[in-house]
């Protein structure tokens, strides 16, 4: 059995839609901190249970009789994220899983200027240290981020923003895709820590090149000094801490940080990655 924790989340809940494209609902379970918001995955024949990152008794009962866990990343920051990956991590393991599948990032690394790749790098090690089979998935860059990025540029006609950099921008739906083929097979990437990227890489001047030929109208990429953005931000209610963190991912993607490709994604789903201007054409489109 594989059991997918945040199995009702963005990317969650396309694993577990991936997964039983491939094999019967009575070999899905679904790790839910709300199990009534997963009454249609319930309804399909997923086995679901409460699970909570922060409750280990929680986690043993979600994980019991499976085979693989597929532990999608929690939303909370520092050491109370990675206390929670290590709990999921401890508890997969007790229950008796032959292996864990992590979602983490293709910019993960200790020295990362980006908060969150600090967190994926603290659990990779973690994970590697329990000698035990597992996969990390070093997943690109989500591409919705894009959506956030460009703001109302369609209508303003300019992207405003500290100085970045190229970054492989790659769907959730790709990576899904990928994560519930690689949770199949237990030797694909045993005991790696495989990036998962689209095929190229974008900073936000070729994003406003793709928006204005798709709008038919041009948009200007204007960059902004850090301290000016900050300010304008919180002028808008951003809160400062939230400034803060959002800075480091301008910070580490001007020092490339998430300017990393690789063919491995296309080789697990068999065709080439969704490209960036697809996710923006549809993003356009939802906005009209």
């Amino acid at each position: 059995m594989i059991v997918v924790t945040g199995a009702t989340g963005a990317l969650g809940s396309q694993i577990v839609n991936c997964l039983l494209e491939r094999i019967p609902a009575t070999q899905v379970a679904a790790s839910v901190r709300a199990v009534e918001s997963a009454a249609g995955l319930a309804a399909r024949g997923v086995r679901v249970r409460h699970g909570d990152f922060s409750d280990a008794r929680s986690l043993s009962e979600a994980f019991a009789d499976a085979s693989t866990v597929l532990i999608v990343s929690s939303n909370s920051a520092g050491a109370e994220a990675v206390a929670q990956h290590t709990a999921a991590i401890d508890a997969a393991y007790a229950a008796g899983a032959h292996r864990v599948v992590y979602t983490s990032h293709q910019a993960s690394a200790a020295d990362s200027l980006f908060a969150p790749m600090r967190d994926h790098a603290a659990t990779e090690a973690y994970l590697a240290g329990q000698e035990r089979p597992f996969t990390s998935l070093r997943n690109g860059f989500y591409a919705s981020t894009v959506h956030w990025l460009i703001g109302q540029a369609a209508t303003t006609g300019t992207i405003i923003a500290p100085a970045d950099g190229a970054v492989s921008w790659t769907t959730h739906a790709d990576l899904a895709e990928a994560a519930a083929i690689i949770a199949l097979e237990p030797e694909l990437f045993a005991g790696a820590t495989q990036p998962l990227t689209a095929r190229d890489a974008v900073d936000l001047a070729g994003v406003a090149a793709i928006v204005s030929d798709l709008t038919g109208r041009k948009i200007r990429r204007v960059v902004v000094d850090d301290d000016e953005w900050k300010a304008a931000a919180m002028t808008s209610g951003v809160p400062e801490a939230q400034a803060d963190f959002l800075l480091g991912m301008f910070r580490a993607s001007r020092r490339g940080e998430f300017n990393v490709t690789d063919p491995a994604l296309e080789q697990v789903l068999g065709k080439a990655p969704t490209p960036l201007r697809t996710e923006l054409e549809a993003a356009l489109a939802n906005a009209e």
